[in-house]
C-alpha cells in the first residue's frame, strides 16, 4: 500500500505575496521527498509517500504553512493500492488517490483541516476521532509556536537545550512553546497511527 497526501492552502488569497507561501510549501515537500510530489491549480499539491510516515509528514507540512500569518492547510491522506504509476503523481491512479481526493472534498464541506481514509472503516473511524481532537490545538498554533514545532520535527534527534541553541531561543521558551503546542500529544498521535496502520497493512 501507499499513501497519497493531497492538500490545498486555506486563505491563500489573503496573502498578497503568493511566492512567500509557495516557496515554503516547495521547501517542505522537498525535505520530505525530492521527486514524488506535484503542485497544481496554484494552491494545491499531491505527494506520494510511505504509509507509516504520512501522518507526521502531513503535520510537518501544516507547521510549515502556519509559520505564515493567516494561513493554514487542508490535508487529506488516502491509504490504499496504486493501480497505475505515471511520470507525474497527479496522473497516477488507484484507491489511495481516490480516497485522498474524496476525503479532501469532504474536508472542504465539513470545514475540517485533516483526515485519513483507508479501506478499513474501523481504522478510519478510530484515527479520525484522534485527529479531530488534535486539530483542536493544531489549528490554533500561532506563527511562533508553529515555527518551534517545525524546528523540533526537523531536529528530532536534538534535546530541547540543543534545539534552543540552534534556533537562538532559551530552553525555557522552547519548552513552554512545545507545551502550548501539545507536542507530546502530537507524537503520541503519530505513535498510535503507526501502530494502527501497521495492523492495517498486515490484514
Amino acid at each position: 500500500m501507499i499513501a497519497i497526501i493531497t492538500g490545498d492552502i486555506v486563505n491563500s488569497r489573503q496573502v498578497a505575496d503568493t511566492k512567500k507561501w509557495l516557496s515554503v510549501l516547495k521547501s517542505a515537500l522537498n525535505i520530505i521527498d525530492k521527486n514524488n510530489w506535484e503542485i497544481y491549480r496554484g494552491d494545491s499539491f499531491q505527494l506520494k509517500t510511505r504509509v507509516e510516515d504520512a501522518l507526521m509528514q502531513a503535520i510537518y507540512i501544516k507547521t510549515c504553512i502556519k509559520t505564515i500569518k493567516d494561513l493554514d492547510i487542508r490535508i487529506a491522506i488516502g491509504i490504499g493500492k496504486q493501480e497505475y504509476e505515471a511520470e507525474k503523481v497527479s496522473y497516477s491512479n488507484g484507491e489511495a488517490f481516490i480516497f485522498s481526493g474524496d476525503t479532501l472534498e469532504m474536508l472542504k464541506k465539513e470545514k475540517v483541516n485533516l483526515a485519513i481514509q483507508s479501506p478499513s472503516a474501523d481504522f478510519n473511524e478510530e484515527i479520525n476521532v484522534a485527529i479531530r481532537l488534535a486539530l483542536t490545538f493544531m489549528d490554533g498554533w500561532s506563527v511562533v509556536t508553529a515555527g518551534i514545532v517545525k524546528a523540533a520535527l526537523e531536529n528530532s534527534s536534538l534535546s530541547q537545550q540543543e534545539l534552543a541553541a540552534k534556533i537562538g531561543k532559551t530552553q525555557s521558551s522552547v519548552s513552554e512553546a512545545l507545551k502550548r503546542a501539545h507536542f507530546a500529544e502530537v507524537k503520541e498521535l503519530d505513535a498510535l497511527y503507526r501502530k494502527k496502520v501497521m495492523q492495517l497493512d498486515s490484514k
